[in-house]
């Protein structure tokens, strides 16, 4: 294993460009078992969660081949519609095959998930959208197991959930629908811009899909799909975590480059609330610090709210920004175990019923800390950026699970990080 080492009170400056979407580059992955021909992926980031889509993939039989961010995949012949535990269990996402195994086989086999430990994560809005399509499911020894003895059959889904909608169960259900018999029209969908990403990539493989960035997507089904090209959105996230940093830490400005702006607006609305200068371009975004920050009140809600993987980052501003913030993570009410770990370094921080009240102190200073998932690891390096002294930060396999290089795109900024053996 590996950990950083960040020394703090190095200032930012420059710009940086942004990696291909992590959320949206594996159920477009996962898509490519949907048809037997050959299909091109780019712009597909180097990170351990992506690797793991294609082990799977692997697994199940597709050919695949990676270089320089671009995926080549055949899946003409798949050997299993089992995806095993030994490599599911390393990563949530990877339910998204349920869909398309079960599309392509009429079967899917796929262990329950694993991945970040952020509190109750169910599937059990894939498996109702699944069997509303004619799937039967079962859960056994750790296994979801799917049949569709008949096929799948177009009917009206409802995936809303007490959270909001779900973003991989809207995947899964889309994927299956595209190649089921008849009309499937999807109510209470996700509109996340992962998920419209996906349904381009379906639709240029001949799919049939209106409605997609809206709570209802309409699909009519076709006996078969090609092979496609396609480039991978901006990821949000990753563009939104640099934005922070040069909130907290630019000299003058920094600047992101290759993002789209309109997916981020609630960020850059909050970073101008907050006081930080902020300029939208075409394809970038530059930030700097506030003359006189001040606090917010922030509330995650599914898009186009603000996202629940950018709760952590904010507790890292308002960590040191003068005043009273409130965080409110609606999503995931129990994603806040980056707090006691800034607690450490002395932020004053108290969370409880899935909110976080936080009183901005001068300075934070080093300690030893740990990751305890993707967005937390990222927290506490923004967090260190500013810190007086060195923060050793271990686990960092969790932040290689969704940023490409973080370490170096932040030295490439002037930050001085170190990546060491633990």
């Amino acid at each position: 294993m590996e950990k950083f080492i960040v020394h703090g009170g190095s200032p930012l400056s420059g710009s940086v460009n942004i990696s291909g979407s992590k959320n949206a580059s594996l159920p477009i992955l996962a898509a490519t078992l949907l048809t037997r021909e050959t299909c091109v992926v780019r712009r597909v980031p180097d990170v351990s969660d992506t690797n793991y889509m294609l082990q799977i993939l692997q697994n199940l039989g597709a050919e695949v081949e990676r270089a320089s961010g671009t995926v080549v995949i055949r899946c003409e012949k798949l050997r299993s519609h089992e995806a095993p535990y030994d490599l599911v269990r390393k990563m949530r996402a990877s339910v998204c095959v349920m869909g398309p195994l079960l599309a392509r086989h009429n079967r899917a086999d796929v262990s329950l998930p694993g991945g970040c430990v952020i509190g109750d994560r169910p599937i059990d809005l894939h498996l109702r959208g699944l069997e509303g399509l004619g799937a039967e499911a079962r859960v056994e020894g750790g296994n979801v197991r799917l049949e569709a003895r008949y096929g799948l059959e177009g009917r009206e889904i409802d995936m809303s959930g007490k959270h909001g909608a779900t973003v991989l169960g809207t995947d899964n259900v889309m994927m299956a629908a595209v190649l089921a018999k008849g009309a499937t029209v999807i109510t209470g969908a996700a509109c996340e811009p992962e998920v419209v990403d996906l349904a381009e990539f379906l639709i240029s493989m001949g799919a049939k899909i209106s409605g997609a960035g809206t709570p209802r997507i309409e699909i009519e089904g076709v006996a078969e799909l090609g092979g496609v090209e396609h480039t991978v959105i901006p990821d949000r996230i990753e563009a939104g975590t640099f934005l922070v940093a040069g909130a907290m830490a630019a000299k003058e400005r920094i600047t992101v480059k290759r993002v789209e702006p309109r997916h981020i607006e609630s960020l850059v609305d909050l970073l101008r609330r907050c006081g930080c200068p902020v300029e939208v371009g075409d394809g970038s975004i530059s930030v700097g610090r506030a003359e006189n920050p001040v606090g917010a009140n922030v509330t995650t809600d599914p898009y186009p709210g603000f996202p629940t993987d950018m709760q952590a980052q904010m507790c890292a501003l308002f960590a040191t920004t003068p005043g009273t913030s409130v965080v409110r993570d609606t999503i995931f009410p129990q994603r806040f175990m980056h707090a006691s770990e800034m607690k450490r370094m002395g932020a004053d921080i108290q969370v409880e019923d899935g909110t976080a009240v936080i009183r901005g102190v001068e300075q934070l200073s080093a300690a030893p800390v740990m990751a305890s998932d993707l967005r937390a690891s990222a927290a506490l390096v923004l967090a260190a950026l500013n810190a007086k002294g060195a923060t050793e930060i271990s686990r960092v396999y969790h932040i290689d699970r969704g940023y490409e290089n973080i370490d170096d795109k932040l030295i490439q900024l002037g930050a001085e990080i170190e990546r060491v053996p633990a």
